[in-house]
């Protein structure tokens, strides 16, 4: 029986469509058990960190209320026992060191009234069927969920003693782990990630009901939702419970006998042990970011949705056990946006023709094996010049196929990513920090000669570029495929920022002469009838609010024609200098004559494009201080009038996406109101 949940009348974009929903469990991850409270997810005073960690069995809180609220549950669930028991038997559970999920589905036992053997538990699926039925490809999860039930059911033998007392000898059949495989699959179906809003850290999983659960994948979904732990939820001007369920629950089954269990299952406080009932931790939010329309399903995407298809089934399979149907997964021929993000191209290096006929997984394979190592030079060994190195060169000379070469074949194909493709929009993101990072060392431990403070200008521009780049390439993805809102949004904040730092950056000081810096000292964020509007959406949903029991819901039934401002304005901007300035010396950057526009894509061959500008004299030119001083404060205004506007559009988009009192908003609104004050 699939059920589904559907608007309950017609709904704008940008409206939220539950209260906050509380969760029915949750748990913090255990890399945090010792520096974070358990209860809140709030990181404790130093003064809280003990010298020397308690035994596992005891979890840290940053107060006697959340203490009060969460200690009962925590030692009622048989947590304790099991923290315990895997220290000392770390066999037990041979897999990742992390025990969040097997935790939540302890306490999902203690805060739920179960019925035997059945399929749904307080209302949701476990898909235990699925899950332990023998796929070959699957059996590493099959043997993490037998493994883990069998840990779970020890430790509540355990309780059942009150001790922590394990016998080697202890012996489980496997009706003995049944309620404990079903709860652990229904935690690996349905729980979510909960993450810092403020740095995308996970530190934990929850557990929602079915006005969440209920809530079915699309690759094309027309909601998201978003999570706001208690310290967030303090500071709001408002109740998140005004907001009404605009969305209520629907099932195809045309048997009277599945309706019924359908619609003795919509209230999840009936499965709730009341001793136990939560009433704390973080808080779940959806928002829709389409129209939907009145009986039209909500959908929300349960993976990463700038994926090609093959790597979101690949995912959605592995994690959910089911293949997604969606309108975008079952477009024929694929969209475009789908076909950017797994298009490769085999040129042959002699005669510079395409080839149809080589093996695109085996190309990907190596695309992203090439690429990972690249990333992991940055990440993991410490050096950003070897990973920009690596990443540019895959970029612009493509990656030949060393292999083929080896064995004598001919001929040597060389692969060439769509610069659209996903591993491209990595490869842009990593570039942007790592020449960020190269451009922060080389200021900080260098002499402050000529050429090193170019040096530093130069990456600390790269830095912005690459970040203009990878917004200009996200959104060009969003106008094709709406559901990418909120990685547009992420994106175009992003760029405003880098483009801030870098014009403010003193750096200048050092290429430019004293009287020429007085002007730009004294530029103030010029107006701009764009970020007026976006006030003007903030005081009419404030004063909504304060009215309308839907509190005020932002209006963008204009959305196309303010995204439409928004762009214009940032195209103006770009193409006036800003660009060529950002790409100069940049053999991969300067081929884009424009950073927002992709549409050339579709009528060239994209590996071609760097043929010109590998073989040019300035491909490892810097910026000289001439340059820089020629570009002065006429050319750094216009980089901050840039960089305001990226900031802008993503406020918006984030506005629509996320709300207007999100972490993303809120910290967007903090920057420009700096700027105002300098």
């Amino acid at each position: 029986m699939e059920m589904e949940m559907r608007g309950k009348d017609e709904i704008e974009m940008g409206e939220d469509l539950t209260p906050s929903l509380p969760p029915l469990s949750f748990s913090l991850n255990d890399s945090l058990l010792f520096s974070h409270c358990s209860a809140c997810f709030f990181p404790l005073s130093p003064l809280f960190h003990p010298l020397f960690p308690p035994p596992p069995p005891t979890l840290l809180y940053c107060s006697s209320q959340c203490s009060n609220y969460d200690s009962t549950l925590h030692h009622s669930s048989a947590e304790s026992q099991l923290l315990h028991l895997l220290q000392s038997r770390p066999s037990l559970f041979p897999h990742s060191a992390d025990t969040s999920d097997l935790r939540l589905a302890l306490r999902l036992i203690t805060v739920t009234i179960i019925q035997s053997h059945s399929y749904r538990i307080a209302g949701l699926l476990t898909n235990r069927h699925k899950f332990t039925a023998s796929f070959g490809s699957c059996h590493e999860i099959l043997l993490r969920i037998s493994d883990g039930a069998r840990a779970m059911a020890l430790a509540r033998r355990m309780m059942m003693r009150d001790g922590f007392n394990f016998s080697e000898d202890e012996i489980l059949i496997e009706d003995d782990v049944q309620l404990e495989e079903a709860a652990l699959c229904l935690v690996l179906t349905n729980a979510v990630e909960v993450q810092d809003n403020k740095t995308g850290r996970t530190l934990g999983v929850a557990l929602y009901g079915q006005n969440f659960s209920w809530i079915n994948h699309s690759c094309s979904p027309n909601a998201c939702y978003r999570i706001l732990l208690p310290s967030e939820i303090e500071t709001l001007p408002f109740s998140l419970e005004e907001t009404p369920l605009r969305i209520s629950p629907y099932c195809s089954a045309e048997e009277e006998e599945e309706t019924q269990v359908m619609k003795n299952s919509v209230c999840s406080s009936d499965f709730l042990n009341k001793e136990f009932q939560v009433c704390y931790g973080p808080r779940m939010i959806v928002r829709s970011i389409k129209r939907i329309k009145k009986g039209e399903e909500v959908t929300v995407a349960y993976t990463d949705l700038l994926q090609p298809k093959a790597m979101r089934q690949s995912e959605l399979w592995s994690r959910y056990r089911f293949i997604c149907c969606c309108r975008r997964c079952n477009a024929f021929p694929s969209t475009f946006v789908d076909h950017a993000l797994e298009e490769i191209s085999a040129v042959n290096a002699r005669s510079s023709c395409t080839s149809s006929d080589f093996d695109k997984d085996k190309a990907t394979e190596m695309l992203n094996q090439y690429i990972d190592d690249a990333i992991a030079d940055y990440l993991s060994v410490g050096d950003p010049q070897s990973c920009c190195e690596k990443l540019e060169r895959v970029l612009t000379q493509g990656l030949f196929d060393e292999y083929l070469e080896c064995k004598g074949k001919a001929p040597q194909p060389t692969y060439w990513m769509h610069p659209l493709h996903h591993l491209s929009l990595n490869a842009y993101t990593t570039l942007a920090s790592a020449y960020k990072s190269r451009s922060k060392e080389l200021f900080a431990s260098l002499p402050e000669t000529n050429k090193h403070l170019c040096e530093a200008f130069d990456m600390s521009r790269t830095s912005a570029a690459y970040s203009l780049l990878l917004a200009g390439a996200t959104n060009y993805l969003f106008q094709l495929e709406p559901s990418l809102i909120a990685s547009a949004a992420n994106f175009w904040a992003g760029a405003g920022e880098s483009l801030l730092d870098f014009a403010r950056s003193s750096i200048w000081s050092k290429c430019l002469p004293a009287s020429n810096l007085s002007s730009f000292t004294k530029c103030k964020r010029p107006k701009c009838s764009l970020r007026e509007k976006v006030i003007q959406i903030r005081t009419s949903q404030l004063r909504k609010r304060e009215t309308n029991l839907l509190h005020g819901q932002t209006q963008f039934s204009d959305f196309e024609n303010s995204s439409s401002q928004f762009l214009n304005c940032i195209t103006s901007l770009t193409t006036e200098k800003a660009w060529f300035f950002l790409s100069r010396g940049c053999s991969h950057l300067k081929v884009f004559k424009d950073p927002l526009d992709f549409g050339w894509l579709a009528t060239e061959r994209f590996f071609n494009l760097w043929e010109c500008p590998i073989h040019s004299s300035d491909t490892n030119e810097t910026i000289s201080k001439h340059e820089a001083q020629e570009f002065g404060n006429h050319g750094r205004i216009h980089l901050l009038q840039l960089g305001y506007h990226c900031l802008l559009y993503g406020s918006y988009l984030g506005s629509l996406c996320f709300g207007e009192h999100s972490h993303l908003v809120c910290h967007i609104q903090n920057i420009l109101e700096c700027e105002d004050g300098l």
